[in-house]
């Protein structure tokens, strides 16, 4: 088994005639929660959508599970891995229990997994409601639901809080702390609260102007008694910020 769950040698893409990441370098530990971190238009979310095959890179190579990511395996890796990129997609018509049984054919998984996710994010008592009725929490946590299923090795969260109040954080947070124990995977999380990641996070990488400035175990980085917010706005003074 492999030391990194993934890894990206070079990885680069451009937006028109400029690049939005380029040259990228990651190393991503098995069984780690790792904060991927970096200013407004840094890259990260560029960088993930590559990590899930969503967009092709312009140069560089990827690999994710100890295979390189390729249009032919694409499927076959995903299937392997749980996602939240920006902001999750649903059929408003449909309830939360019907959304996840859609992801749970495309993944041949039993409904078992779906009355264990909907649990893990305090959903099951509203499976049977309509997702349009839905608050933007409990759609954020209904994603998060998505990206456990089939207990992926892999999961990816772009933003997991966004619109959740400091309960629903808090929730998040000892979960996601969880995961590698409940399921033994490796977790990438992306967040504006640094001070969740701070938290959370057992090893981050940080990106500014689509460049990796940092990788590391986050108490190395946490010099002289600094905070992440302390050492992150340091290392990308003058960008905008997350």
């Amino acid at each position: 088994m492999k030391e990194y769950v993934l890894e990206t040698y070079g990885l680069s893409k451009k937006g028109g005639n400029k690049y939005r990441i380029k040259d990228v370098n990651m190393a991503v530990p098995r069984g780690c929660v790792y904060g991927f971190l970096g200013p407004n238009g840094a890259g990260k979310t560029t960088t993930m959508k590559l990590m899930l095959g969503l967009i092709r890179p312009d140069g560089g190579t990827l690999e994710v599970l100890g295979n390189q990511m390729t249009v032919k395996n694409r499927f076959e890796i995903n299937q392997k891995t749980g996602s939240l990129i920006e902001s999750p997609a649903f059929y408003g018509h449909l309830t939360g229990q019907e959304n996840l049984e859609i992801i749970a054919r495309y993944k041949g998984l039993k409904e078992n997994d779906i009355k264990e996710v909907l649990g893990l994010v305090h959903l099951y008592e509203r499976k049977d409601d309509k997702v349009k009725n839905y608050s933007l929490g409990m759609k954020q946590r209904l994603g998060i639901a998505m990206a456990l299923m089939g207990k992926p090795e892999l999961i990816i969260l772009d933003e997991p809080t966004n619109g959740l109040d400091p309960a629903g954080i808090n929730e998040i947070r000892n979960l996601i702390k969880d995961i590698p124990g409940l399921y033994g995977a490796t977790v990438i999380i992306s967040s504006h609260l640094l001070a969740e990641i701070e938290q959370i996070a057992d090893h981050v990488g940080i990106i500014n102007k689509g460049q990796m400035i940092y990788e590391g175990p986050l108490s190395l980085l946490e010099k002289n008694n600094a905070s992440l917010e302390e050492v992150f706005l340091e290392m990308t003074k003058g960008a905008e910020q997350i």
